[in-house]
C-alpha cells in the first residue's frame, strides 16, 4: 500500500504562483510513475502532468509552459510548481501513483488532495 499526502494548496491571485508538494510513504519502491491530476466543481478529473521514475515528464497541454513537475527520490516526494495561475486553475489537486506489475497489473494510489483557489 502507498500512502500519499499532498500540500501547499491555497489561494492565490491570478498571475501568482504556488507550489505543491507530496509525500509518498509505505510501500513506494517500484512505483512507475507520479503525478498530479485536479477536479474542478462539476468537471471531470484531468491530468496534469507525471514523472517517471527515470526522470521523463509528461503534461497535458492547458498547463505546459506554467506547471512544473519534479521529484525528489530521496525523500519520496513530487513537486508540482505552478506559475502564471487563472482563476481557471482553481481546483481540488490531487497526486497520484502509478505501480504495475505483471502479478497485480496497473494500480493508482491517490492523495486526499488539496484545494487551489486563484482569484481574479
Amino acid at each position: 500500500q502507498v500512502e500519499l499526502v499532498e500540500s501547499g494548496g491555497g489561494l492565490v491571485q491570478a498571475g501568482g504562483s504556488l507550489r505543491l508538494s507530496c509525500a509518498a510513504s509505505g510501500s513506494t519502491f517500484s512505483l512507475n510513475s507520479m503525478g498530479w491530476y485536479r477536479q474542478a466543481p462539476g468537471k471531470q478529473r484531468e491530468f496534469l502532468a507525471s514523472i517517471g521514475s527515470g526522470g521523463t515528464t509528461s503534461y497535458s497541454g492547458s498547463v505546459k509552459g506554467r506547471f512544473t513537475i519534479s521529484r525528489d527520490n530521496a525523500k519520496n516526494t513530487v513537486y508540482l510548481q505552478m506559475n502564471s495561475l487563472k482563476p481557471e486553475d482553481t481546483a481540488v489537486y490531487y497526486c497520484n501513483a502509478v505501480r504495475r506489475t505483471v502479478l497485480t497489473g496497473t494500480v493508482n494510489y491517490w492523495g486526499q488532495g488539496t484545494q487551489v483557489t486563484v482569484s481574479s
